[in-house]
């Protein structure tokens, strides 16, 4: 999908100085996945003490 946003150029500079993105798409990509996947895992431990786990082990 094609979106034009107006980013802070010290952090991209940033993103692409620390990472290992080669371009700006990349790096914001990178961000983006970083970000869901810190959503989701909070959104997981939201769930602690409120979901009875059972482990069976056969």
């Amino acid at each position: 999908m094609r979106t034009n946003i107006d980013l802070d150029a010290h952090l991209i500079e940033q993103a692409l100085l620390l990472s290992k993105a080669k371009t700006k798409k990349e790096v914001v990509t990178m961000a983006l996945d970083s970000f869901v996947k810190f959503l989701q895992r909070q959104q997981l431990l939201a769930l602690r003490g409120k979901v009875a786990w059972e482990v069976h082990t056969s």
